[in-house]
């Protein structure tokens, strides 16, 4: 396989004005290609303040975590080889994503993700039942495609011709576990890394900020896991 080059970084957003702004200036210039911040129609501002510090924004008026991130996606320019996906809270170190990109630029991987539970973690930065949740669905995966994951955390970095390949479809908080059954289903050269994770630098979480958010998210999370379990493997 020929090795990608061009590396687009996308952010999905909801209400993090408190973060973006720092998000942006921790992405390496030299690794980023172009960065692009898919804001899910933020009452906060944080698609201003995201496009006056330099990123382009794709305003997805319907909200959805997966449907940010494919917009975003879907919006990198064809130059862009690579594909890195980050969160826009500040709790992932964007200065670290030459980790994540090398294995793909080298031509040695065809996915690569950071492992939050494997890494070094802020004290809080994350919750007993995400760690927890991690574990047993990457184990579930194990059991089904024999590709074991420790953690279904948002940095990663896709070739984007692997990533069209995998067809998600998953548009809700289940599109991390999608793309990483599908991946393992698919037979992608796959890579798990340790990386430091962070508190979130402001802002309240979508997901871990709320029992509600968090059943929510686990709800779809499940149900996106038996979805895919139950599927054809991707061509």
């Amino acid at each position: 396989m020929s090795r990608p080059s061009g590396v687009a970084v996308v952010i999905p957003t909801l209400n993090e004005a408190a973060a973006i702004v720092g998000v942006l200036r921790e992405i390496p210039p030299a690794v980023a290609s172009e960065i692009i911040v898919a804001d899910s129609a933020s009452g906060d501002g944080t698609a201003t303040l995201a496009a006056a510090a330099g990123a382009r924004v794709v305003v997805t008026p319907t909200r959805g975590y997966g449907r940010a991130c494919a917009a975003g996606a879907a919006a990198a320019s064809a130059a862009c080889g690579v594909i890195v996906f980050m969160d826009g809270d500040g709790s992932d170190r964007a200065d670290l994503m030459p980790l994540l990109v090398a294995p793909i630029l080298a031509g040695t991987h065809d996915f690569v993700i950071g492992s939050r539970v494997r890494g070094v973690r802020e004290t809080g930065a994350m919750s007993w039942h995400q760690v927890l949740a991690g574990r047993l669905f990457g184990a579930a995966i194990g059991v089904l495609t024999g590709v074991r994951y420790s953690d279904m955390g948002a940095f990663r970095a896709i070739r984007r011709d692997a990533l069209d390949r995998l067809r998600l479809r998953e548009m809700t908080y289940g599109w991390n576990i999608e793309m990483q059954m599908q991946a393992a289903r698919a037979g992608l050269r796959i890579q798990e890394i340790p990386l430091p994770y962070r508190r979130r630098s402001g802002g309240t979480s979508k997901v871990a900020g709320s029992l509600r958010g968090s059943l929510r998210a686990g709800w779809w999370i499940g149900a996106t896991f038996l979805r895919v379990a139950l599927s054809p493997r991707p061509l």
